[in-house]
């Protein structure tokens, strides 16, 4: 079995605390952890515990410039590990978190939030992990609060419900607590007592003297493995689980502009452990369905609309589909092929913000593959017509042209 070392807990607790303070200045986080977008989120972590061993202000006492450096790992790997939150400031940059950072609601975290973010991070093997995970290193532990599992699912969304947005209920089979015993896994609820061994806390402890000092060595509860009580007769409904499994429908509000592959997350809709703890989460993974008409590209969509020879050299008026419904268009007369028609704010709404894309309307002129003989001597008579001889002018745009006014018009 692994062991835990935690170190110093006044001096960390008040390091730790100071994480979540605004700072004046905010620096890249991709540069502060010295990765680029496309990291992992292995090497994530592994860049991050890097440093924050190295600006670690045990290692660096009385130095303002570790400090900040400490603060700012922490800050980053919070914003970047997080799949929304690095959307938005890959996105938005600092501007869009909007105290995103960290997470934890009006209040500002608790000890066991952070004991429960940074533990994982740091590891059981690392002399600084059972601090995080909650040792008090002082005399005397602290049971850490247990979490549950995330569940996972993929979500089928259309392209109206990506681009307005939407609220789905949805059925799930999860851990939720037992209501016979309470959660606790004895019978009737009451059948628990206080682990002798460790007095509750789920932790035994004991002082190692190392190079860089004392450090107080915490290992899990051998007698209670770790839950700090012990039932002495099972609960009849969930035979000393604590949680039975049970199918929830689950409201769910889909925020307009969402992708695929973007991941939300509904909190405390995951499972709950066994006897006791908080419930994991429900992470939502957006799959878009392919739409028979519009193609997405980015907050815009694209439409084909294909019209005949006479068409486009008359002009016309057609309705072509939109994401609301239908659009009536005029094309004038001498319409060429390669033609983009914008349709303002008729594309997708921006995740999180209040803006919204466009339609374009890609026209193309269809050429005829087969033609009857009366329709090839009708032809064959206006091919030496003076209008039917190609002579483009300086108002008409070629390709890269029509290309620089989509992506700046």
């Amino acid at each position: 079995m692994k062991e835990r070392r935690s170190v110093n807990a006044s001096l960390f607790r008040s390091f730790i605390l100071s994480l979540f303070e605004d700072m004046a200045t905010k620096r890249d986080y991709y540069e502060i952890l010295g990765v680029d977008k496309n990291v992992s989120p292995e090497d994530l972590k592994k860049a991050y515990r890097k440093m924050a061993i190295k600006y670690h202000p045990d290692k660096n006492p009385n130095d303002p410039t570790a400090e900040e450096k400490f603060k700012e790992a922490a800050e980053a790997y919070d914003v970047l590990n997080d799949p929304q939150k690095k959307a938005r400031y890959d996105q938005y940059g600092h501007a869009g978190m909007s105290g995103a950072a960290g997470g934890y609601g009006a209040g500002g975290p608790t000890m066991d939030d952070i004991f429960s973010q940074f533990g994982d991070v740091f590891g059981d093997d690392s002399p600084f992990g059972s601090f995080f995970r909650g040792a008090n290193g002082g005399g005397g532990g602290r049971q850490r609060v247990r979490r549950g599992s995330d569940l996972r699912i993929k979500l089928k969304l259309n392209l109206q419900e990506v681009a307005n947005g939407v609220e789905k209920k949805i059925k799930v089979k999860r851990h939720v607590t037992c209501t016979t015993c309470g959660g606790n896994g004895s019978k009737n609820g009451t059948a628990v007592q206080t682990c002798s061994t460790c007095q509750g806390t789920g932790q035994t402890r004991k002082v190692v003297n190392t190079m860089l000092g004392q450090m107080v060595s915490t290992s899990t509860c051998p007698t209670c493995n770790g839950e700090g009580k012990l039932v002495t007769d099972r609960c009849d409904t969930c035979f000393g689980e604590g949680r039975v499994l049970q199918e929830d429908v689950i409201p769910i509000k889909i925020p307009a502009g969402v992708a695929e592959g973007i991941q939300l997350s509904v909190g405390s809709k995951g499972n709950v452990p066994p006897r006791g703890g908080v419930a994991g989460d429900l992470l939502i993974v957006i799959e878009e369905e392919e739409d028979a008409d519009l193609k997405r590209d980015g907050n815009n969509v694209v439409f084909d609309l294909y019209v005949n020879f006479v068409d486009a050299a008359i002009g016309m008026s057609v309705e072509v589909p939109t994401i609301d419904g239908k659009a009536r268009i005029t094309l004038d007369p001498g319409t060429q092929s390669g033609k983009i028609l914008r349709l303002k704010g008729k594309g997708v709404k921006e995740l999180n913000g209040y803006g919204r894309g466009d339609e374009l309307v890609h026209v193309n002129v269809w050429t005829p593959k087969t033609l009857s003989a009366e329709e090839r001597s009708l032809l064959e008579k206006l091919r030496n017509s003076p209008n039917f001889q190609p002579k483009p002018n300086k108002n008409e745009k070629g390709f890269f042209d029509k290309m620089k006014d989509f992506f700046h018009g």
